[in-house]
């Protein structure tokens, strides 16, 4: 099999390229191509971003969130992980499997030494845990068969990125994670992520036989220009989200606080505060200056940081922020 070489790490970039390849490439046979993104969280098509993303977590350590055009779910990204893309021509995608379109990788990582099975819908498994997710999707005679690699991946920060937990759950997170996923480099100790992706190459190409497809300066354009008016774009990334509520309660030392809200389109339609907190000034004269704002953690810390809460709610910022700290925006574990 033929392959393209991808030395980008930026998500946004890689995210661009795997749409290129798919509706672009047009190639006669089977291609492959294996990438690495810098720390990333690869939001399912159809997914609502809020609802996957520990919002204030991927903010702060500089994580990209972008969304792809496959189904499937959130996954994180960091350089211990190898995604590997095919490009496959098929006639009819009422005949796709994907155990069939995934069996290159299954035999090259047999050839590696790993004893990998194919497990439930979408995963490689070794010893019963999950090292691999995969993901597909048709357009007009192609199919692109993508997916991950866990080779030495950050596992706390994957349970940070994707999973908002207080504190005294969090060890038990990392844990149960730990002990469901597996990371090759366990199983291959003497490589390092490049070798084995060289590895990789070698044996995906026939042992070596194969040669490489080098995209013309014209067709990465075109790949950049994707990147800049698509994937980089927060309407895509954040936007494509079916409305949805939110909900949450904190008991404070002024008193109770609960907080519903309902976003479409990424932002505030609706919210209501409620509870037995004491402030000063009525809350209702609040909420009318929150509808319409983005509904991310950032967003609503500065907005709070601009409108003291202590006046409102008898609380700090830092307090009000508890609020919105699980299922959408998120809030750090220090």
């Amino acid at each position: 099999m033929k392959y393209i070489v991808n030395k980008e790490t930026r998500a946004t970039y890689n995210i661009a390229m795997d749409e290129w390849l798919l509706t672009r490439l047009k190639p006669k046979e089977p291609v492959f191509a294996l990438w690495q993104n810098e720390s990333a969280i690869i939001v399912g098509k159809h997914q609502n971003t809020f609802e996957e993303v520990n919002d204030a977590f991927v903010k702060k350590k500089g994580i990209e969130v972008v969304r792809r055009v496959s189904g499937g779910g959130a996954v994180y990204h960091d350089l211990g992980n190898v995604n590997f893309t095919f490009i496959i021509p098929v006639d009819n995608p009422e005949n796709v499997n994907w155990k069939t379109y995934v069996e290159p990788m299954r035999l090259a990582l047999q050839k590696l030494g790993l004893e990998v099975e194919l497990s439930g819908r979408n995963d490689i498994e070794i010893g019963g845990r999950k090292m691999s997710g995969n993901a597909q999707r048709f357009s007009k005679g192609y199919l692109m068969h993508h997916g991950t690699l866990m080779f030495n991946v950050d596992v706390e920060t994957l349970v940070r990125s994707l999973n908002v937990q207080e504190e005294k759950f969090l060890s038990k997170a990392v844990k149960s994670v730990r002990s469901r996923v597996t990371n090759i480099r366990e199983y291959l100790p003497e490589l390092t992520v490049e070798t084995f992706i060289e590895a990789l190459t070698y044996e995906l190409t026939g042992g070596g036989q194969d040669g490489e497809i080098q995209l013309t300066s014209e067709q990465l354009e075109e790949v950049s220009m994707l990147e800049k008016k698509k994937f980089s774009q927060k309407s895509w990334n954040y936007g494509e989200n079916p409305p949805f509520n939110y909900h949450s309660r904190e008991k404070f030392t002024a008193g109770s606080i609960e907080v519903n809200v309902y976003v479409k389109d990424g932002k505030i339609q609706t919210i209501q505060f409620q509870g037995d907190f004491l402030g000063v000034e009525d809350v209702d004269d609040l909420t009318p200056d929150l509808i319409g704002l983005e509904f991310s953690y950032d967003v609503l810390e500065l907005f709070f940081k601009e409108h003291d809460p202590n006046r409102y709610f008898g609380v700090s910022v830092e307090e009000l922020l508890q609020l919105f700290k699980v299922d959408g925006v998120g809030k750090e574990s220090k």
